[in-house]
């Protein structure tokens, strides 16, 4: 790539000779980004130097992205080590977390610390499912009802020509939901080490021809929301999406109170009258303190979909101040990761997996995504406990203060 070569791009497309999307074809991907650079310097007055100082391959990155024009970078923290004993995830952990929000490390770690005190958190992936639910036209409930019988009659047919997609995913369900003159019907897959959304998008589509094929049923949509991607939505919260993950520790009162400075009474009564019946009198689907912070921040950091914060934000925390002990618990029901694919083969974020030691395909299939979700779990908790420790002890203002935040 040469300066020249980039400038001349950019007075073509400025010409109206060359649309953005079409530099590709004319230069190689490192070349066509720096001339997407150049037109927005002369467009926007804006210096680019460190937007294109980037570590990632250029054309590795098609996938992710279109219209190239370099990096975002992120300050990468470290929390931990995070003691973690579930069915796939049995060490401790250093948890990578990608965030612009001051003094989030710095509470999750000590989380981290109280629970690796207390000899660790238990973490299980409850339930497997990434769900496409197309929505269908009939012509009235009858209809309607024919299509959701076939439905049931003939899942094997279904599963087949949907599985000629893949060589991962498998069709575990179909729920069907007939609404007036609407059919949505609710695929779920697992799709082992990947999150799968492509994966589910493009087995559904193969099925639902089958459907319009054998049944009055017209698509209309590939998603009809009853997925549900990326919105705040109850199915998710009650039939979960992804990876449902729960996490729970016991924490001797000593260690709550040399860690946190307060006591097991006081860290339930805030998550009792916060995330319970705040969360509640709000309307929220979610009834914790902050689990969308550390869900995001991990996220950003192992190139997973950011968008699906929203349904990993989907948490419920529990509090219970025994004579002895504080327990404490977190369940996510719709946490959407994936170990290969996406995000995750970019430099960077291959790096902060291979930091928590998942990167790629598990063996067996689907352990190393299992394990991620239980260390995001763990962490979600830490988090948590981290954070109504300093409101039960009114520490939240000062500890931002005391950190320049």
């Amino acid at each position: 790539m040469t300066d020249h070569d980039a400038d001349e791009l950019a007075d073509r497309v400025q010409d109206g000779e060359l649309r953005l999307y079409e530099l590709e074809d004319h230069a190689d991907a490192e070349t066509a980004a720096a001339a997407r650079r150049r037109l927005l310097e002369r467009e926007t007055g804006a210096a680019l130097d460190v937007t294109g100082d980037y570590a990632f391959d250029p054309m590795g990155a098609e996938s992710n992205i279109e219209n190239l024009v370099g990096g975002t970078q992120l300050p990468l923290g470290i929390a931990g080590p995070l003691a973690v004993d579930g069915d796939a995830a049995t060490d401790e952990y250093h948890l990578p977390m990608a965030t612009t929000e001051g003094a989030l490390v710095a509470s999750v770690n000590r989380g981290c610390s109280a629970i690796t005190a207390a000899g660790g958190a238990n973490a299980r992936v409850t339930k497997r499912g990434m769900t496409r639910a197309p929505v269908f036209r009939v012509a009235d409930v009858t209809e309607g009802a024919e299509v959701a019988r076939w439905v049931d009659e003939h899942f094997a047919d279904l599963k087949e020509a949907a599985e000629s997609t893949t060589s991962h995913g498998k069709l575990q369900e179909i729920t069907h939901y007939v609404v007036g003159d609407n059919v949505y019907l609710r695929f779920s897959y697992d799709t082992a080490d990947a999150m799968g959304m492509n994966m589910a998008t493009i087995a559904t589509g193969e099925a639902c021809e089958l459907v319009e094929a054998e049944t009055p049923a017209e698509l209309v949509a590939l998603s009809g929301n009853l997925c549900t991607d990326k919105k705040p939505a109850a199915i998710n919260a009650v039939e979960g999406r992804g990876r449902t993950v729960t996490a729970d520790v016991r924490i001797p009162r000593e260690v709550v109170e040399e860690r946190f400075d307060t006591t097991p009474e006081s860290i339930e009564e805030a998550n009792t009258r916060k995330n319970l019946v705040g969360s509640a009198k709000a309307g929220s689907l979610g009834f914790n303190a902050h689990a969308a912070n550390v869900v995001a921040a991990v996220f950003l950091a192992t190139g997973q979909d950011a968008a699906q914060v929203v349904e990993g934000s989907n948490c419920i925390t529990t509090v219970e101040a025994r004579e002895e002990e504080l327990y404490a618990s977190v369940n996510l029901a719709s946490l959407e990761v994936g170990t290969v694919g996406g995000g995750t083969k970019l430099p960077t974020q291959a790096e902060a997996l291979d930091v928590l030691g998942v990167r790629g395909g598990g063996d067996p299939a689907g352990s190393n995504a299992d394990e991620l979700a239980e260390v995001i779990a763990a962490g979600a908790l830490a988090g948590e406990l981290s954070l109504l420790a300093a409101l039960a002890s009114r520490h939240l203002s000062s500890a931002h203060a005391e950190l320049g935040r």
